[in-house]
């Protein structure tokens, strides 16, 4: 039985794969994976373009995902890796999921639900921001470089 604990690292270049996906569909490059007990259960990224949507942020795509995954709305006992700090509304869908921890690489200095003077998130949610942040803002930089024909 294998018994890897992966860091968060790890799981962070899983999320910035998604983010790839998404930069290559057009989508601004946002990835994110659900992990529960060391294991992926959700991945996905932006699809606010592809479904008209501007709701399907990688991480309300990711929530849904694993709610479908265990059965549950509550996911206490998982970890979001996302590639860009969650913004308002995702930061408030985490707080009903009560998701047990959230890890993100970039700050979202216009949108990040940090920007507020006091948490939304749920009191239990604990923050690891800054993984893989070069990364993850170097990918966000090519995009809208990109767009405005640099």
């Amino acid at each position: 039985m294998n018994l890897t604990i992966f860091s968060d690292e790890y799981f962070m270049k899983e999320a910035l794969k998604e983010a790839r996906k998404a930069f290559d569909r057009d989508e601004v490059p946002v990835g994110a994976v659900i992990v529960c007990n060391n294991q992926v259960i959700a991945r996905t990224h932006n699809l606010t373009e592809t479904l008209t949507d501007v709701t399907a942020h990688a991480e309300m795509q990711a929530f849904t995902a694993a709610s479908g995954f265990i059965g549950g709305k509550y996911l206490k006992e998982c970890v979001l890796y996302v590639t860009l700090e969650p913004c308002l509304m995702c930061a408030g869908a985490s707080f009903w999921t009560q998701i047990g921890k959230i890890v993100f690489g970039a700050f979202d200095e216009k949108r990040g639900y940090s920007r507020l003077k006091k948490s939304i998130l749920h009191p239990s949610t604990e923050v690891v921001s800054g993984i893989l942040e070069v990364e993850s803002k170097q990918l966000l930089q090519n995009f809208f470089a990109k767009k405005r024909g640099s």
